[in-house]
């Protein structure tokens, strides 16, 4: 078990924001060519759809596709930026083998053609013992696409959490009010940073996407107007619906908690901690992007990560890795092992989820240990320790509400896992 380390400060910095905003709430039309770190966006011409038509699930196939590539044209952004030398993926001696993914998803049978087809698969990358043993681009995407994250971001804002343990600046047992004192008096008081890291602080949250009127969809309409700190308004008017710890509702109003928990704790920018620890250290190619609640503000901790598929697949080898690069402890020891593990809430009943990571509920990922970080529309990073593979997935899937594609990720990654076996 990791050690949680006594919280002191750290100095302020700045960063500048590099995206820009156009009307969120209306369509957008073609751009200039948006530039991160002197890196142009391939796709900046296209024409893309809204914020709110994400949500409401009425994007056309293509408009999906353009949208998803571009999402630093919704939201102003602050950049994740690179170090000097990227951390080289060679390819792999033995790649995967297409005609060998073959499995059962849901109960019919499925092979690896049908997954992209039905599935809108925009981009796949498969790492064994750190190599590309599998790399595909659909839909006019590259290896300088920059792709969204949607809740894969809760993912990396829970990593920065470990990140700040390691530092000595946060404490998961604290309150969460130690760090976001405009939530005293509210629902949240009682509530540790541990607890909204398992979506169990027993606030009330209605995660309905399509519908206007719910707590997530008023998250959504407050990140539109730009305006600081209404997140933390709404969050702080939220009703408790069960006693703190003892069920698991999914919230992705407590990400942004989150967010401003390790905003409070680092006194920098996410985005600036996210490079410094891990982008720019472990050698990611390509500047990311990251939406902020308002213009030069905190960075939303549950979505708006922009970032290349082999980048993605490096944040997940860091991962595989614990967090160690090279001989320095990023997080701390043991950190991914209690993060990427099943919990037990109050009361004793099992939760298949550990901070802001998925563990598969049953089947061979679960058997072996491995967990994912997902994104609504269909995004996806797989991490399984004892195989030693990552795999990422892109999606452009217009429904990003409920589950109504035929094939399930982790269904698909346990067959990519049993591919790559040596044959006995």
């Amino acid at each position: 078990m990791f050690t949680i380390n006594s919280p002191r400060r750290a100095s302020r910095k700045s960063s500048a924001v590099v995206g820009f905003t156009l009307a969120a709430g209306l369509l957008l039309t073609p751009a200039g060519q948006s530039v991160a770190d002197g890196i142009p966006n391939p796709h900046a011409k296209d024409s893309i759809g809204t914020a709110r038509q994400i949500y409401d699930g009425v994007l056309t196939p293509d408009l999906a596709v353009s949208t998803y590539r571009n999402i630093d044209r919704l939201f102003p952004t602050r950049e994740i930026a690179v170090g000097a030398k990227p951390y080289p993926l060679p390819k792999a001696d033995k790649p995967l083998v297409e005609g060998q993914v073959k499995f059962k998803s849901k109960g019919k049978e499925y092979d690896l053609f049908d997954y992209l087809a039905l599935n809108r698969v925009s981009g796949v990358l498969v790492l064994k013992d750190g190599k590309i043993a599998y790399e595909l681009y659909q839909y006019g995407n590259t290896p300088q696409t920059r792709w969204m994250s949607m809740s894969i971001a809760k993912s990396v804002t829970s990593t920065l959490i470990g990140a700040a343990v390691q530092d000595g600046l946060i404490n998961i047992k604290d309150p969460v009010t130690k760090y976001v004192p405009r939530l005293k008096g509210s629902a949240y008081d009682g509530v540790s940073v541990r607890d909204i890291m398992m979506m169990s602080s027993g606030v009330k949250w209605d995660e309905t996407y399509i519908d206007p009127k719910s707590d997530r969809r008023q998250l959504l309409e407050i990140q539109i107007a730009q305006k600081p700190g209404e997140a933390m308004e709404l969050m702080r008017k939220l009703p408790r619906a069960a006693p703190v710890g003892s069920v698991n509702l999914y919230n992705t109003g407590e990400t942004q908690v989150a967010a401003e928990v390790v905003h409070a704790a680092i006194k920098k920018p996410l985005a600036t901690y996210l490079s410094e620890k891990i982008w720019s250290k472990y050698g990611m190619e390509t500047p990311a992007n990251w939406w902020l609640d308002s213009p030069d503000g905190v960075e939303i901790g549950g979505s708006g990560i922009s970032a290349t598929l082999r980048d993605y697949g490096r944040f997940g080898l860091f991962i595989m890795n614990n967090g160690v690069i090279g001989n320095q402890h990023v997080l701390p020891e043991g950190w991914q092992a209690e993060a990427g593990s099943p919990k037990v809430l109050v009361g004793g009943k099992p939760l298949n989820y550990g901070y802001y990571w998925w563990i598969p509920a049953e089947g061979p990922s679960h058997e072996a240990g491995a967990f994912e970080a997902r994104g609504a529309g269909g995004q996806g990073i797989y991490i399984n320790q004892k195989e030693k593979i990552v795999i990422v997935v892109w999606s452009a899937q217009s429904k990003i509400g409920g589950n109504v594609y035929p094939i399930s990720n982790t269904d698909f990654y346990d067959a990519v896992v049993a591919a790559l076996k040596p044959v006995s």
